[in-house]
Parts: structure tokens; C-alpha cells; sequence
């Protein structure tokens, strides 16, 4: 049996390369550079040099935050405590964009009741977990004929989940049966 190796060990490729373009101390280029102290007042326009020298007085490293502007801002604070903030802010931002996947359940209309309650139980825990279901009511042969009786089968499975939903894509016929997706209000 194969092991699976994750991929991509270390920091994920977005952080990296904000991390890559950073520049601090004798890595920035710019001859004249606009600086900010750690507390956060502008110290104004300096040579890079004597920028340099006041970060190395504070015990603490020149960071290039906007290399775009004219002169480059730079701000004297640690390098490291900076670069774990940029991190933690990516990290945040991350968290907030939680996509909801679209997840899929697949019926009969001559399923068991029994059969039927698993199905709305794994429903019942998509929503719950926030994502949205996309019920499918297959059909094959002859069933096809009947599609009135398979459309209120569907019908009666989306009443029993026991929670507020909203439809997201109302019940429609494509190719072998009824699908529509469902969120939770």
C-alpha cells in the first residue's frame, strides 16, 4: 500500500511570497527612503543610510512596507514581529473567506424509508456545518415516464429535513432526474 505524502510542508505559497518580496535593512535599494519610528510618527524623508543607522541605535531593523510609494515608506520596528503580523493578518483573512463547498446527496423515488432517513440525517449535518446540498433524485428506465411521482418524492424529502432551508436553484428535470440545491436559512 502507497503512502500518501502531503505536499507543500512549510508556509503556504501566498504568505511565502509576500515574504519573499519583503525587504529590510541593506536589502532595500532606494537611495532616499520615508521613514516611520516604532511607535508610528513620521520621522520623515532620509538617505537609506542614516535610516539604517537609526534602526541599528534602537536595536531594531529598517522594514520596506510600501516599496510602490514615492520615496519607499520603511518603518523601524523588528523584522520578525512584523513578518508574524503580515502572517497572522493573512491567516485571519483566510478564516473570514471560508467558502461553503457544495456538497451532494443522491436519492431514488423507490428508496426505503430507512435509506431516506440516513440521507436526511448527512443533509441535516451539511447545513448544519453551513455548506450547501445539492439533493439529486435519480431516475432510471422506466421512471423516467413518471416524472410527477419522482418530483413529489423530492418534494417529500425536502419537507422532512427538520430545519429552515432556503432554495438556492428550485427543483428542476436534467438529464436522469430532479436536482435542486438547498442552504440553510
Amino acid at each position: 500500500m502507497r503512502i500518501k505524502r502531503r505536499k507543500g510542508r512549510g508556509q503556504r505559497p501566498e504568505i511565502k511570497k509576500i515574504l519573499d518580496q519583503m525587504k529590510y535593512n541593506e536589502g532595500i535599494r532606494a537611495p532616499e527612503v520615508m521613514v516611520i519610528s516604532n511607535e508610528g510618527e513620521s520621522l520623515g524623508v532620509m538617505s537609506r543610510e542614516e535610516a539604517i543607522k537609526k534602526a541599528k541605535e534602537a536595536g531594531l531593523d529598517l522594514v520596506e512596507i510600501s516599496a510602490s510609494a514615492n520615496p519607499p515608506v520603511t518603518k523601524i520596528t523588528s523584522y520578525d514581529r512584523y513578518r508574524f503580523q503580515l502572517e497572522k493578518t493573512e491567516r485571519e483573512k483566510k478564516k473570514k473567506t471560508k467558502s461553503s463547498e457544495v456538497r451532494s446527496v443522491r436519492i431514488t423515488p423507490r428508496a426505503a424509508t430507512n435509506d431516506l432517513e440516513v440521507k436526511l440525517k448527512k443533509v441535516r449535518e451539511f447545513l448544519e456545518e453551513g455548506d450547501k446540498v445539492e439533493v439529486q433524485l435519480f431516475l432510471k428506465g422506466r421512471e423516467k415516464a413518471n416524472k410527477d411521482f419522482a418530483r413529489v418524492k423530492l418534494e417529500e424529502f425536502l419537507a422532512k429535513i427538520e430545519m429552515e432551508i432556503r432554495v438556492i436553484s428550485p427543483i428542476k428535470y436534467a438529464g436522469r432526474g430532479f436536482t435542486t440545491q438547498i442552504t440553510k436559512k
